[in-house]
């Protein structure tokens, strides 16, 4: 069985990831979609906010939830691949300035365990610009960020932010 693992912290989860996760899923037979705890990050939605509001997506977009699941993980990303079996890693690439990043930390990660691969996925063309520190930004200005998130996802801005105020 061929495990994928698609890491980020996903706060909050955008279109983009869903098409990245909908697009790596034919690619393996199992694909994990490990959320980084992170909290030197600051976090707008708690780890289990964030694994709730993926699991609710894929089952929105009718993605099998045995094949495709999220789970968190607060360890080295290569450890927690290994332990989970996991042969390809997945990242996402928006713009150019993405894959410096991403080509050093593949890189890394290969080192530590040569038995697995990353892949990189382009964002398709219409979620390129879409990141979740602009989701965030957005919407704490007030403006609408449902046309970038799934609709659970912008249900949950929306409710949050009206707490806020």
């Amino acid at each position: 069985m061929k495990i994928g693992l698609y890491p980020g912290t996903f706060d909050p989860l955008t279109n983009g990831h869903l098409d990245i996760i909908v697009r790596s899923s034919t690619l393996c037979d199992k694909l994990i979609i490990a959320v980084a705890k992170n909290p030197s990050k600051n976090p707008f939605f708690s780890i289990n906010k964030r694994i709730d509001l993926i699991n609710e997506a894929l089952l929105l977009n009718k993605i099998d939830t045995k094949l495709v699941y999220a789970e968190y993980f607060d360890n080295l990303l290569i450890d927690f691949a290994k332990i989970n079996s996991v042969s390809i890693i997945i990242r996402g690439l928006r713009v150019v300035s993405d894959f410096d990043y991403e080509f050093q930390m593949a890189g890394m990660n290969k080192r530590l365990n040569s038995d697995i691969e990353t892949i990189f996925l382009m964002a398709s063309e219409t979620n390129q610009f879409i990141a979740s520190r602009f989701v965030k930004e957005v919407a704490s200005l007030g403006g609408d960020v449902s046309s970038f998130v799934p609709k659970n996802v912008n249900n949950e801005i929306i409710k949050k932010f009206s707490l806020i105020k």
